[in-house]
């Protein structure tokens, strides 16, 4: 089979004549329609499981992915085969990921019966950014007509977040770095947009909510940009970063409730967002689609931070 993967830590991926994996107890194999890129998949081959879970070699890479279930291992009872399937697809060892055109999953993992009314590759689009803007808004505990800055609106968790966030009655203000991209939020339920190519985000944000907002979700920001941000909080509000650069004294010297926020992924989180897709509360943000061949230029892109929209990649 055809996957892209990495021989040791820090590779350059490749893709890979690999061969297809053997079903076993407790799993299930997936024929993969699609899988979805994020920032997580290159972390993985840098290393950042590295001692926390078993790795193999050559690593194939990939988290999100959806699909077919081809066959069923010895005491599985969840799925059978046939069923539509997405979710993350991540377990140990690290290394059978869903970059590939087959993939092992056990039972028991983070994944779930598939939308009924999305494709594949909007399937694929869901897992994390999906759970994590979900988890993002849980976590904040805002109130409708509670005022919400979402820093990095337009990646695939900010687009989640962004209509879930307006699904719950808040009030979206989306970063966006051109015309086209603040239609493309408005369209998504941001109430307000803020180029921050045009000036500083914190200027900006003072100008037009002096009084403060409810709640943070910074998807983007280093260190100094993070706890700048706070000033724009009100006391008692809340801010979270997935980027962990939070520092949790300066947030309780302010009141401020969050800090480094990190997606636990499962079934039921998926279900739960299943629910709600297959209700049409949700547009799956899908903006690029490419081909196992195109993953290695991707991922460089990524690591840029060049990437625009949700990336999946089609089997």
């Amino acid at each position: 089979m055809k996957a892209v993967a990495v021989s040791k830590f820090k590779d350059i991926p490749v893709v890979m004549d690999l061969p297809k994996p053997a079903v076993r107890a407790g799993t299930v194999l997936v024929k993969v329609a699609a899988a979805g890129l994020n920032p997580f998949d290159w972390k993985m081959i840098d290393g950042i499981l590295d001692g926390k879970m078993p790795h193999q070699f050559p690593l194939i890479m990939g988290v999100d992915g959806a699909g077919t279930i081809e066959e069923v291992g010895e005491g599985v009872t969840r799925f059978k085969k046939g069923d539509r399937v997405y979710g993350q697809f991540i377990h140990a060892p690290i290394g059978e990921g869903s970059y590939a055109e087959y993939v092992i999953v056990p039972e028991k993992s983070g994944i779930t019966h598939a939308p009924v009314s999305l494709s594949a590759a909007e399937a694929a689009a869901v897992p994390t950014a999906g759970m994590t803007a979900q988890q993002l808004l849980d976590k904040l505990d805002l109130q409708e007509g509670d005022t919400v800055l979402i820093n990095g609106a337009t990646g695939g968790v900010g687009s989640f977040a962004t209509q879930l966030a307006a699904a719950q009655g808040l009030r979206v203000i989306a970063t966006v770095p051109d015309e086209d991209a603040a239609e493309r939020m408005r369209k998504l339920g941001a109430a307000v947009t803020i180029n921050y190519k045009q000036a500083p985000l914190y200027d900006q944000v003072k100008a037009q909510f002096p009084g403060g907002v409810d709640g943070l979700i910074d998807l983007v920001s280093d260190g100094e940009g993070f706890k700048a941000n706070l000033d724009l909080i009100k006391p008692g509000g809340a801010a979270l970063t997935t980027v962990f650069v939070a520092d949790e004294e300066a947030l309780k010297a302010k009141n401020i409730r969050g800090g480094n926020f990190e997606t636990q992924g499962s079934a039921a989180s998926l279900n739960t967002l299943s629910l709600v897709i297959d209700r049409g509360g949700l547009t799956i943000p899908v903006e690029n689609k490419i081909k196992l061949e195109d993953v290695p230029a991707a991922i460089a892109l990524s690591r840029q931070a060049q990437g625009k929209g949700k990336t999946v990649i089609i089997m």
